[in-house]
């Protein structure tokens, strides 16, 4: 399979006050931490941005959300279709406020890709999965757009009409704490936990 990773910068810093993704982690920024775990699992990485000029330093080919207003599926979306003319299978995808992005674990995901459209983990977050942190096929695009048309915005809006397979929270735990695999920074008080847990005394 060819599988492209993208990097999900979509989000707005309102919470943060300035670029999460470029706050250093453990002495490197949590960007090029996804950036890492991503390049480990793919054959390539690029990013997902409709501001291309805060994320020009990061060095990566870089598109925006083809339909504009609609949130992480817009990233979703842009991203599918970035591989379809690629000619690549499909993407896996983090975003790029996640400092502790697991290798292992996006090894699984990776490896399950092949037999389905879209492969997830299970969290205890309040969707259950983690839509951000996963594998997505070209196959699922059909579905994506008949969401989008009926202006259905969830990250799970086409879920329904796709071949899901969910990585088991029992499995997810063998890689670590599910709450710090797929932590986001999106305030100053996170990005402190983040480092604490990076310095291996949280």
């Amino acid at each position: 399979m060819k599988i492209l990773g993208v990097v999900m910068a979509g989000g707005r810093n309102s919470r943060f006050g300035d670029i999460k993704a470029f706050a250093q982690v453990g002495g490197t920024r949590i960007i090029d931490r996804v950036i890492i775990a991503l390049g480990a699992v793919s054959n390539d990485v690029v990013l997902s941005a409709n501001d291309a000029a805060t994320y020009d330093s990061v060095g990566l080919e870089m598109r925006g959300d083809l339909v504009p207003d609609i949130g992480a599926l817009g990233g979703i979306h842009a991203a599918l279709m970035w591989a379809q003319e690629r000619g690549d299978d499909g993407v896996i995808v983090a975003a790029c406020d996640m400092p502790f992005p697991s290798i292992p674990l996006l090894e699984v995901i990776r490896d399950a890709a092949a037999n389905h459209d879209a492969v997830l983990p299970e969290s205890d977050s309040r969707r259950g999965i983690e839509p951000l942190f996963g594998f997505y096929s070209v196959r699922c695009l059909p579905a994506i757009d008949n969401a989008i048309a009926r202006d259905d915005r969830r990250m799970i809006a086409f879920h329904d009409d796709i071949d899901l397979h969910v990585i088991a929270l029992e499995t997810v735990r063998k890689f670590g704490d599910p709450e710090v695999l797929f932590m986001n920074v999106n305030t100053r008080e996170e990005l402190e936990q983040a480092e604490r847990i990076a310095s291996g005394v949280a």
